[in-house]
């Protein structure tokens, strides 16, 4: 059940993790459950690492505005934990961040978004490395994200959805679809993305069904191709 803000009463525990599991807690669930994994430890699978050591968020719009009061930030962090919108654990998720290392920062940004309820999320693992996404909740559950790693994006994870990052240059568009073709997986939209011709470029494909992991591992060998996600919407329902 979805609470209305109005309905929020302070140590109503049912309420606030409605809340909180609304929206955001589905939005880091299912954008960020990377290469179909079935148990959507977030953080962990797109880094390739385990649990973040850090996560810089910024809230824009009515996030920034009610985001604490909605229990916005506690399912963010959630989400990186790797917890489901129903879990438990979601109202102490500040504590459970911290159990497991993970330092948390939030940033109420008045500059104007795309969409009211926008976050932009900066992980950093424990080799260093880095993601950057930036994601609307539009409400019911639905999202749509709008920015990986500095690169537009449009994609909202309710298909299969292959995300292939790689140098810009021709041949790699052909790799995929030629992959695809090969495992007889149907593409259903396709959107290609570069900052500037010859520098970095994602390739955002939703498909009718799953990529198969021997695919996904073909890609990850071809030279230019620098990160393969896949978020399995099927497996992850």
């Amino acid at each position: 059940m979805n609470y209305p803000a109005w309905q929020l009463k302070k140590g109503d525990p049912a309420a606030e993790k409605a809340l909180a599991g609304a929206g955001c807690g589905v939005l880091l669930r299912r954008v960020l459950a990377a290469r179909g994994c079935a148990d959507p430890t977030a953080a962990q699978a797109l880094l390739g690492e385990g649990t973040p050591c850090r996560a810089n968020i910024t809230l824009f719009g009515s996030f920034a505005a009610t985001g604490c009061g909605h229990g916005t930030d506690r399912a963010l962090i959630a989400g990186l934990l790797g917890y489901k919108p129903d879990d438990e654990r979601i109202a102490d998720s500040y504590a459970w961040a911290k159990g497991y290392g993970m330092d948390v920062h939030f940033e109420f940004s008045k500059r104007a978004a795309e969409h009211p309820n926008t976050a932009t999320i900066k992980m950093t693992g424990q080799s260093g490395k880095q993601m950057t996404m930036t994601a609307c909740s539009l409400g019911g559950g639905r999202i749509m994200v709008v920015e990986m790693n500095g690169l537009r994006a449009n994609f909202s994870g309710d298909l299969p959805t292959l995300i292939v990052q790689n140098i810009d240059q021709p041949g790699h568009v052909n790799e995929v679809t030629g992959m695809l073709t090969e495992r007889g997986i149907n593409i259903a939209t396709m959107q290609l993305y570069r900052d500037h011709p010859g520098g970095n470029a994602v390739m955002i494909i939703e498909t009718d069904k799953a990529v198969p992991p021997d695919g996904l591992a073909w890609l990850e060998r071809c030279e230019g191709i620098t990160r393969v996600t896949f978020i399995d919407a099927e497996r992850e329902e």
